[in-house]
């Protein structure tokens, strides 16, 4: 097991400006914003707000390259510093090969998202923390029995989960998206626009039952993985391919795609099918940690960190 120990952050330094689906069962967009332009459907309903008298069949347009940072904190809602007086370390446990999101670092220590941001989260506390990489399946027994105090694994929340954990709010979500061939992207995805198309998914996944029930007039295909369902897109199999946003993002990308295709339509999110979201999970009933965590997420989102950190990960936005 290999740790990283972080110091707190001084109070006068200032903040810089500026593998998936398995996690289902996981700007400075405000939330407000992201819920309004996520209507629809580790699924949502069609996630951007429909324009002005749509046109019976949708124009093929090219795809700009999409810089969304999602934001599920609303300011509306600002959370009162809490007590912070009885923390005085945070052990975090992640989880040991999950990139981007944890993985080990060419210096040996553990790295990815989800370490810089407990980073940011203890720099904001002011309290010194310790981050453990475990194998995933070990995390939740390695916290029950108090081997560490919080974990910081893209850990989906799920009502089985809640029965053993607490969780913070959702810091990231993972949406599902429709993905094309770069000739034939659509802005924007209804039912009605995919009536008789071709939609390759992966068979028994929530993404298929999204597509069974919402998108009833499409020909569905379903493959076995994601090698054989992206296999079928590029080679025009199907007109589209529909998953897990954050990995389609990273194939989009990257060298395995071929630069042939490209998100179409913007994310679905609803959490019937696709989970509540990502959360930190904390030992059942401590709310001074959770709440602490809470409070620091909202901070390290309002700042600005979190975008910053977003954008470092993910040059392809799943959003």
């Amino acid at each position: 097991m290999k740790f990283i120990h972080f110091l707190p952050m001084a109070p006068s330094r200032q903040p810089k400006s500026s593998k998936s689906a398995r996690r289902l069962l996981t700007g400075l967009t405000l939330a407000a914003c992201l819920l309004a332009g996520l209507s629809g459907a580790r699924a949502q309903v069609p996630a951007k707000q429909p324009p002005a008298a749509p046109e019976a069949t949708p124009k093929v347009a090219p795809q700009a390259a999409p810089q969304a940072v999602p934001g599920f904190w609303d300011p509306r809602r600002r959370p009162e510093r809490p007590d912070l007086s009885r923390l005085t370390v945070i052990r975090f446990l992640t989880e040991t090969d999950y990139p981007p999101f944890n993985y080990t670092g060419a210096d040996g220590n553990p790295a990815g998202f989800n370490v810089d941001l407990a980073r940011s989260l203890c720099e904001e506390i002011k309290v010194s923390c310790t981050v453990q990489m475990r194998r995933f399946e070990t995390l939740v027994d390695a916290l029950t029995s108090n081997r560490g105090d919080a974990i910081i694994a893209s850990m989906a929340v799920s009502p089985q989960l809640r029965a053993r954990v607490d969780f913070t709010d959702p810091y990231y979500r993972v949406p599902a998206r429709f993905v094309s061939r770069k000739d034939a992207v659509m802005p924007e995805i209804r039912p009605e626009y995919l009536e008789g198309k071709k939609v390759g998914v992966i068979a028994g996944s929530a993404h298929e039952a999204y597509l069974k029930a919402m998108f009833t007039d499409a020909e569905l295909h379903a493959y076995p993985n994601d090698d054989a369902l992206r296999a079928a897109l590029r080679k025009g199999e199907v007109d589209f391919i529909f998953g897990d946003a954050i990995s389609l993002a990273f194939w989009i990308n990257g060298t395995d795609s071929g630069d042939c295709c490209a998100f179409s339509g913007g994310p679905f999110v609803e959490s019937r099918f696709f989970g509540e979201g990502i959360g930190i999970a904390v030992r059942k009933g401590n709310d001074v940690l959770r709440q602490a965590l809470n409070w620091a997420l909202f901070r390290v989102w309002e700042k600005g960190r979190y975008t910053d950190l977003w954008l470092r990960y993910f040059s392809v936005s799943p959003f």
